[in-house]
């Protein structure tokens, strides 16, 4: 048996389950038998339960961007045009997905999860770094994550409530994001320091407390614009 396959099989029919039953032991086991798989095997794929299952979904969600922007010939391309097809690609991988999407945002941003939710950012900008053609190994390497993290956690807001056509606003917004950091990775080239990186990023406390906030309270439509440019 192919575990990678049933586990992509068991998420992709989870994640229906999700947007009624939160990432919950509820969602897994129904979307493990809609898949067709028992309870033993379910036990093999997730052995670490919803905690695994909600990694695996960063972890695939990657590797389908991977595929899109492999599909797509980037080499020719400016790396801030690498850099915004990635992004772009990340959301194309999510689009079917965004009540899932959201209900997970809200799940990370319990306490207990906040951390989980930091490594799996760093795993997807990275990624994406990876993709533009990234080989850097010295203090750039974490500057540049650090800084598409800030620009890729604000997106995500915005695209989530954004009903403007083909999400024309979110595109937007992407492009004023990226161009504000790459003026600040200019100063930072000149001027150093890990304090200024650090300034550059989003603050995770104040992040997942406007994440809680937002989930528990029924905001106006545009909140989620608010917010985002905020952060």
């Amino acid at each position: 048996m192919d575990m990678d396959k049933v586990r992509d099989e068991i998420l992709e029919a989870t994640l229906p389950n999700v947007v009624f039953d939160g990432w919950s032991m509820a969602s897994l086991r129904d979307g493990a038998q809609q898949a067709g798989y028992d309870a033993g095997t379910l036990h093999r794929a997730f052995p670490g339960g919803v905690t695994e299952l909600v990694e695996h979904f960063g972890a695939w969600t990657d590797r389908r961007m991977l595929e899109r922007l492999d599909a797509m010939g980037l080499a020719d391309m400016r790396v801030t045009d690498r850099i915004r097809h990635a992004v772009r690609a990340h959301f194309a991988v999510l689009e079917l997905h965004r009540e899932a999407k959201r209900r997970l945002i809200a799940h990370l941003a319990m306490p207990q999860n906040v951390g989980m939710g930091l490594r799996m950012l760093y795993r997807t900008v990275d990624a994406m770094w990876f993709a533009a053609g990234d080989d850097s190994t010295d203090f750039n390497h974490y500057s540049k994550r650090a800084l598409l993290a800030a620009v890729l956690s604000a997106t995500t807001l915005y695209w989530l409530d954004d009903q403007s056509e083909d999400h024309e606003d979110t595109w937007s917004f992407l492009d004023r994001r990226l161009a504000d950091v790459m003026g600040v990775g200019k100063a930072m080239s000149r001027m150093g320091g890990l304090g200024r990186v650090l300034w550059a990023m989003p603050n995770p406390v104040r992040f997942a407390r406007q994440l809680r906030q937002r989930t528990a309270s029924a905001q106006a439509g545009n909140a989620t614009t608010h917010m985002a440019e905020n952060i």
